[in-house]
């Protein structure tokens, strides 16, 4: 089962590229994010053409997520975080698919920092730990998987110390991250690549993308369970130079469902 992650960053603008992509990747199961359309402009036409499913959680703007199968049945569990329902920002959606609890997110961005924007990612990091746990405490296989807007380590940035006073960098989030790994969660990719340079994210000034001056903010997170079904994964890396495409490339997993 090929599982992925992309932030579309407006799925109506980038159509082609995303329909490109699947076409060529053939994933199983796609994990949405920054739709930046609301429920009722979501192209689920065009997403039936290409061979999927969808559960989507439309937002005008900035938010949105969907998550996409192909020849799997997805059962929805809840599209806001436990005790966080009051959140009018589209940011969780949760489904079951193939016994799989799938959780794909995106995490507030949380700049300007220091402020509110920032206080807020940090509530939402609180109400997002605690769902974590409780998926931990139940033994699910279960996959944590999106746009996190978290910078792990130095190691997955470059010039980390341009980066010491932005959201995505700070002692707070990062210690959050942390926190999930010593908590059981495999950073699949991190897993599979220790040593590498791995970017997901490249900014569309000062030809970040030709310099490989990126960072990594997408991530794929596996409960214990599935630890030992992890078989490989990358980052799609291309895609970011396609004509009109997002500043976030796909990542993506394999896992052996045998």
């Amino acid at each position: 089962m090929k599982i992925a992650t992309y932030n579309v960053n407006g799925i109506n603008s980038r159509l082609p590229v995303l329909l490109k992509w699947l076409q060529n990747a053939e994933p199983d199961i796609v994990c949405l994010q920054e739709l930046k359309a609301p429920q009722e402009k979501f192209p689920i036409d065009e997403i039936n053409k290409a061979g999927y499913e969808a559960i989507w959680h439309g937002q005008k703007q900035w938010n949105g997520i969907a998550i996409l199968s192909k020849g799997f049945e997805m059962t929805e569990v809840q599209r806001s975080l436990p005790g966080n329902e009051d959140d009018n920002q589209s940011r969780y959606l949760e489904v079951i698919i193939d016994q799989i609890v799938i959780c794909c997110l995106y995490l507030p961005n949380g700049n300007p920092y220091p402020g509110p924007k920032f206080d807020y990612k940090m509530e939402w990091i609180k109400h997002f730990k605690k769902r974590t746990k409780q998926l931990i405490d139940m033994d699910l296989p279960a996959i944590l998987i999106g746009d996190f807007n978290i910078i792990p380590t130095e190691k997955d940035v470059y010039k980390p110390e341009r980066w010491k006073d932005d959201a995505l960098f700070q002692p707070e989030v990062r210690k959050a991250y942390s926190q999930l790994l010593k908590n059981g969660w495999t950073d699949a990719i991190r897993t599979l690549f220790p040593e590498e340079t791995i970017y997901t994210f490249w900014d569309y000034l000062y030809k970040a993308y030709d310099r490989n001056a990126g960072i990594r903010l997408d991530h794929i997170l596996l409960s214990p369970y599935l630890r030992s079904q992890l078989m490989r994964g990358g980052v799609d890396k291309e895609v970011r130079g396609w004509p009109k495409s997002s500043d976030h490339a796909p990542v993506w997993v394999e896992l052996d469902r045998k």
